[in-house]
């Protein structure tokens, strides 16, 4: 009767030795949470002080706000809401009210995918091309939002073009020893426009150059002008001396810049050329004097 108890002690005692490995792995990775829990909570506590500090704000607000912060982070961690429970499946989306499905209804459709609301502009668009009996518009649809779009130099760039025509532009390139291909570029795209357009701000005109290729209106060709004094001129310029100077062998690579077809249209519609034209317009009340223009 007594070696009964003592083989079930034994069993006991042998399947603990067993699960020993399994706790000590559940303790380990137990210990590893806590830790990165306990770094990134200072990390978070440490970085609203110091923006709380940097503001200016009451010492009192910063610990109050530090505090929330804190308890919102640990209640995300565990995954409860503010009273203890697991949170709730997030409500699905509200239901159109009338006063929505009103507005849909006037504006001649109702509430589908996105997919769905393109597809049928698509096809009025299509509708219109093909109705003969539908007038031309006068400009393109999307002159208005590049108006929007453009900074005053970038105006005058685009005057530039248009009545100058394409300008010369170079790449300067190092020239590496004969028989060798590759050669490193050392400053692209240098040209006189700054100059020649008369913008304000000169350090800026290769973003406006950038901006005006977005839009669509220019682009920068690898074909070089008839006229190669202008490249001369270009390549005399303190600019391009200093780029040279700095390999110990380099060369120019004569490139040019346009307006596209769009961007040729966009300028004949939307931009008055004539600096009479110009004062003859009505002027917008906000916008800063100017001098009399001479060009």
């Amino acid at each position: 009767m007594n070696d009964e108890p003592r083989d079930s002690e034994r069993g006991e005692e042998l399947s603990l030795i067993a699960a020993l490995p399994g706790l000590a792995r559940i303790a380990a990775t137990a210990s590893i949470r806590l830790t990165a829990f306990t770094v990134e909570a200072s990390v978070r506590t440490g970085s609203r002080f110091l923006r709380g500090a940097a503001s200016g704000a009451p010492p009192g607000e910063v610990l109050q706000q530090t505090a929330d912060e804190l308890i919102a982070y640990v209640r995300d961690l565990l995954g409860v809401t503010e009273n203890g429970g697991r949170p709730y499946p997030s409500p699905p989306p509200p239901a159109a009210t009338e006063e929505h499905a009103g507005d849909a209804e006037e504006a001649g459709y109702e509430e589908r995918p996105t997919q769905t609301l393109l597809r049928e502009r698509g096809a009025e668009l299509l509708r219109r091309s093909a109705d003969v009996d539908l007038d031309d518009e006068e400009a393109h649809p999307a002159y208005a939002r590049m108006l929007s779009e453009l900074a005053p130099d970038e105006a005058r760039i685009l005057r530039l073009l248009v009545i100058e025509g394409p300008q010369p532009a170079v790449d300067v390139r190092t020239s590496g020893p004969i028989g060798i291909l590759k050669d490193d570029l050392v400053a692209p795209g240098l040209n006189m426009i700054a100059m020649e357009s008369g913008v304000r701000h000169a350090d800026r005109v290769k973003r406006y150059l950038n901006n005006l290729y977005r839009l669509g209106l220019i682009w920068f060709s690898r074909e070089q002008l008839a006229d190669q004094a202008r490249y001369q001129v270009l390549e005399a310029q303190p600019e391009v001396s200093e780029a040279m100077a700095e390999p110990r062998r380099s060369r120019t690579v004569r490139r040019s810049i346009h307006l596209t077809p769009f961007g040729d249209d966009f300028c004949s519609t939307c931009l008055p050329l004539d600096s009479v034209e110009i004062d003859a317009l009505p002027r917008d009340p906000g916008a800063p004097r100017r001098p009399p223009s001479s060009a």
